[in-house]
């Protein structure tokens, strides 16, 4: 009975506390979760609307992104010239590579010739220029297309565009959006898969003619090699053979016509540049000869028959002779129709400058040998072979060895002022001769290349030796009327060489018209081509890429700034080059600006030999920070002297012709240069004074106050003189002086008494500091003459002593003046 009443109690109690239990769990979760859920909610409801947010964000950036794009893309089409004009513009190289050909590719006629050969060459070399072009034009332009639409393509497919809002304003409006950029996008992007195609295609048209092109300038360089090659071999039929092909003289002559034309436009598209810098030159060279012309007509140096002074007879024609005659070796490879030109505008002037000044017999002669040139300068413009062309080639020979032999022979050698120039005309006998017999015997290109050589090498000659005749004469007078310190920018001593050509310039004259004549041989090439690879061939130190080219560029443009930055120092000479006082101001006020104007010549010269040279500009920063070092260390002094022309230059405290005292250095600044200025003292000497030192001295510039100088006179008259009277007389005296200022009036002042005089000083100013000495000498010289003349007594002073010896003394009287 215990057992069971125990088992009982325990069984009845236990479900009633485990449904407690269970009651109060249930009521305690129910709380938890509701909470949860809640959380989970807010925090699904909170990250949905940040999404969303984000959406608009990224949607609203990717719209706009898509219109920044669609709106480049509009400007980009509009900015390009359309298919037709491309076409065109291929077509036209097209008919230019056709008409190039004729000659060489079709119409061969029986011979490759050496002229047409060389012309067709440059016609394409320049079409392939002008085709590369076109091509990495077209490359660019295709590129940039695919580049916009692969942006545009990769916008609208962005994943942010598809995330639609769920409100269904939002959705409206964000809809509107995308239908409006829809609009817009769709006929840009319709427009950049057309111009693409569109540019496909020329783009293909134009890498098809560039192959051409390449083809077709190899092929001429076979063809070259093969006329070099046979140059000694018959190419066609002699001349009284019958003829192996025929094209009528008139189509030949329309083909040279278009070929040379077309040549010489395409080399001067390129060469503009070149031909605006000879202008210039020919310009500042017309400038210096009339300076110089002006010295020697004012200074009556000028000779009436211009004997030792034919370059400043005609200023302008020496300066376009003597440019045009060194500068044509700035164009690298011309057509001959250029060098034509060229000597052409040289011989006229040679002409006229001759004209009364050589003898009538060698005018002929010269005026025979232009003709003749000319002639066969017309005659070499011809591309094709021809028999007509062989017979003019025939007889033009022929006169050349009649005239030359009978010149040469007979000619009036003692009135030739160049006995070189018989030389030239015998070499151009054997010339003519060889080149006719070269023609009768089916030798064309030789014939041809002799036959042009032959007149060249006489006309080239005398243009060359009165060239270099006409520049020695330049600088020789130049030099006796230059004065300066400058007189060094000649290079050449001539008071040893006096008036003969120096033997360098005539090295210089053979050298050229070696290259002049050995242009018109095919053979030519091949022999300079090494040398000028050689010259062209890339080299790298380290990271840096050079060429011995660019080298030398480098350095005859620097050579070319210094010289012209020393020739401008002519314009600054002395004063005795002047005839009046205005022309003395005007050239002072250029002497003042010198020293900018020539480190302006000189920057510009070293940025176009930098350009020139192709030197990175990282590597100038290095070579300065190496500067940097070495002026830390050693150059400080050098580095001082040269700032301190620079403020010199830009400040101005002198200029060239002020009157100067430094540290008792008086005299005449002579020129500021770069590191020093040259001063030239009252005794003739020139002190060169560092520009620091100039700086840093007390410098007293007479000229800053326009000259003037105030003097002053000491004297004394009698105590019993007439003040007022001497007053007047001196003051009237000084008053009448014309070297001596009116504003401020002369001074008069009595200092004081003495034992046996008044002193009296005078102060008066002139208008010139040069002429205070002499001033003040007239002043004392005039000064005793009135004083004696109006009776006024200047006391001499007088002194005594006693000398005592024992017990005598003896008095002396001891005038001292």
């Amino acid at each position: 009975m215990a057992f069971c009443l125990i088992v009982f109690s325990v069984n009845a109690q236990e479900p009633n506390n485990t449904a407690g239990e269970r009651k109060i769990d249930s009521n305690k979760k129910s709380f938890v979760e509701q909470m949860k859920v809640f959380a989970k909610q807010s925090a699904k409801k909170s990250a949905d609307e940040f999404e969303a947010d984000k959406a608009v964000l990224a949607q609203g950036k990717l719209l706009e992104e898509i219109k920044k794009n669609v709106q480049e893309s509009k400007i980009f089409l509009q900015g390009f010239r359309d298919s037709v004009t491309e076409t065109a513009t291929l077509n036209r190289i097209e008919s230019h590579f056709v008409l190039a050909g004729d000659g060489v590719f079709t119409n061969k006629g029986s011979v490759q010739t050496y002229r047409n050969l060389t012309a067709t060459a440059k016609i394409l070399d320049g079409l392939l220029s002008i085709a590369t072009d076109h091509k990495k034009a077209l490359d660019l332009r295709q590129q940039r297309l695919n580049g916009y639409r692969t942006r545009i393509d990769s916008l609208l497919s962005a994943p942010a565009l598809f995330k639609f809002p769920v409100d269904s304003v939002l959705l409206t409006r964000y809809l509107q959006q995308i239908s409006v950029v829809a609009v817009e996008v769709h006929p840009v992007d319709s427009a950049l898969r057309r111009s693409a195609l569109e540019t496909q295609t020329l783009l293909n048209e134009a890498n098809l003619l560039v192959f051409r092109l390449q083809t077709s300038l190899d092929e001429i360089a076979n063809y070259q090699r093969q006329v070099a090659t046979n140059t000694f071999k018959n190419e066609i039929h002699n001349i009284w053979e019958p003829i192996a092909s025929y094209r009528p003289f008139t189509e030949i002559v329309a083909q040279a016509k278009a070929k040379g034309w077309l040549t010489l436009t395409f080399y001067l598209e390129n060469n503009i540049g070149k031909l605006l810098v000879m202008l210039l030159l020919i310009s500042g060279a017309c400038l210096y000869l009339y300076s110089l012309k002006s010295i020697y007509r004012g200074n009556d140096l000028l000779a009436n028959n211009f004997e030792g002074q034919l370059v400043l007879r005609y200023p302008p024609l020496s300066a376009i002779l003597i440019v045009i005659n060194i500068f044509q070796f700035i164009f690298l490879s011309p057509p001959f129709l250029l060098g034509v030109i060229f000597w052409t505008i040289s011989c006229v002037c040679l002409s006229i400058m001759f004209h009364r000044f050589i003898t009538k017999y060698w005018m002929r002669v010269w005026l025979s040998m232009v003709f003749l040139f000319l002639l066969t300068a017309v005659d070499n413009v011809i591309l094709q072979a021809s028999r007509p062309e062989r017979w003019a080639m025939l007889i033009l020979a022929l006169v050349g060895v009649l005239v030359g032999t009978l010149i040469v022979f007979k000619g009036k050698r003692e009135e030739l002022r160049e006995k070189l120039i018989i030389i030239s005309i015998a070499f151009m006998v054997i010339l003519e001769f060889g080149s006719g017999l070269a023609n009768v015997f089916g030798r064309y290109n030789l014939a041809k290349a002799l036959l042009i050589s032959g007149y060249l090498n006489v006309v080239i000659a005398i243009l060359f030796l009165w060239t270099i005749r006409l520049i020695n004469e330049g600088l020789f007078l130049a030099f006796n009327v230059y004065t300066q310190q400058d007189i060094k920018l000649f290079f050449l001593n001539f008071d040893k060489v006096g008036k003969r050509v120096p033997p360098l310039f005539y090295a210089l004259v053979v050298l050229g018209w070696l290259i002049l004549f050995g242009r018109n041989f095919s053979g030519f090439d091949y022999i300079v081509g090494p040398l000028r690879d050689f010259l062209a061939r890339e080299r790298t130190l380290g990271d840096y890429g050079f060429s011995i080219n660019s080298l030398l560029l480098f350095f005859i443009i620097m050579a070319v700034a210094l010289v012209i930055s020393k020739i401008v120092s002519f314009f600054a000479s002395d004063r005795h080059l002047m005839h009046d006082k205005d022309e003395y101001n005007n050239l002072h006020g250029v002497g003042s600006w010198l020293l900018l104007i020539r480190i302006i010549i000189l920057g510009i010269g070293l940025f176009l030999a930098v350009a020139a040279a192709g030197i990175p500009i990282d590597r100038i920063a290095i070579v300065l920070g190496a500067l940097g070092i070495g002026i830390g260390f050693g150059l400080q002094t050098m580095v001082n002297h040269l700032v301190s022309g620079l403020i010199i230059a830009f400040e101005k405290p002198v200029n060239v012709g002020d009157i100067v005292d430094i540290d008792g250095q008086a005299g005449t600044m002579k020129s500021v240069g770069f590191r020093s200025s040259v001063i030239t003292t009252f005794d003739g000497a020139d002190v060169v004074m560092p520009n620091g030192d100039l700086l840093n001295s007390h410098l007293i510039n007479w000229t800053l106050a326009g000259n003037h100088r105030r003097i002053s006179i000491a004297l004394g008259v009698d105590c019993n003189a007439d003040l007022e009277a001497t007053r007047e007389i001196l003051l009237q005296m000084l008053n009448g002086e014309p070297k001596i200022l009116k504003k401020p009036a002369p001074l008069l002042q009595y200092e004081q008494f003495t034992s046996n005089s008044i002193e009296v000083k005078l102060f008066f100013w002139v208008k010139d500091y040069r002429e205070a000495a002499a001033t003040k000498t007239d002043m004392i010289i005039a000064i005793s003459a009135a004083l004696k003349k109006n009776n006024i007594n200047m006391p001499v002073q007088r002194q005594e002593i006693y000398v005592n010896e024992g017990h005598n003394v003896q008095q002396i009287q001891k005038k001292d003046n």
